[in-house]
């Protein structure tokens, strides 16, 4: 499909690998696309978190819940929560069907749609449209009816591939501890393209 000036594909559920922290790597490079009424959008996923099973930062720790029931979907679905009253967060389910684990998406570089994503955020700065999870989340106007979707078949939403010449290399794949969490704060599972504009979080942490 064409995406502006970039010829996307949809990923399939069988390309996306069963496991979190393979995922939140695999997604590096991949693309969110979201149609809206007025115009698809898109961006590059730059920046993720894994948030995996045993870990008390994720919201399955202690079971599931009819706000966190999206992460025990089976691996590529969407995970849509409000963050502290104010901010929405895209998260893909990550595992097999019944446990709860997720990536979040936390920075994409714009490919198409700029103009409708400035109109949402209230800024024309292409470096602060998608820079954070919660301006993703604003600049492609997902919200809790999104929750559950199914990123591999649903038309609102969907994750895809750039089948053009562009591509990321696994060498160029950083590794931090991830961002703003105060339970197990010291795990290595942020992951981001080294050298992107785009990134978010301090400098020191995207050396890695």
């Amino acid at each position: 499909m064409k995406v502006g000036s970039h010829n996307l594909r949809r990923l399939t559920r069988a390309e996306l690998p069963l496991e979190t922290v393979a995922l939140a790597r695999f997604l590096i490079g991949k693309a969110v696309v979201r149609a809206l009424p007025e115009a698809l959008l898109a961006g590059r996923i730059v920046e993720t978190e894994a948030y995996v099973q045993g870990d008390a930062a994720c919201h399955a720790f202690n079971g599931m819940t009819p706000r966190n029931r999206s992460l025990f979907l089976r691996h590529g679905h969407a995970y849509v929560y409000l963050a502290y009253g104010t901010s929405w967060m895209l998260n893909v389910s990550s595992e097999a069907e019944g446990t709860g684990s997720g990536v979040l998406i936390r920075a994409l570089e714009p490919m198409a749609g700029s103009v409708v994503m400035a109109l949402h955020r209230g800024t024309e700065k292409p470096r602060d449209l998608l820079r954070g999870p919660g301006r993703v989340a604003q600049a492609l106007a997902i919200d809790r009816a999104l929750d559950g979707l199914d990123l591999t078949r649903d038309k609102r939403l969907w994750l895809g591939i750039d089948t053009g010449p562009e591509s990321t290399s696994p060498a160029k794949i950083g590794v931090s501890t991830r961002i703003g969490l105060t339970k197990d704060a010291h795990r290595p599972l942020r992951f981001f393209l080294k050298g992107s504009p785009y990134v978010s979080g301090p400098t020191a942490l995207n050396r890695g």
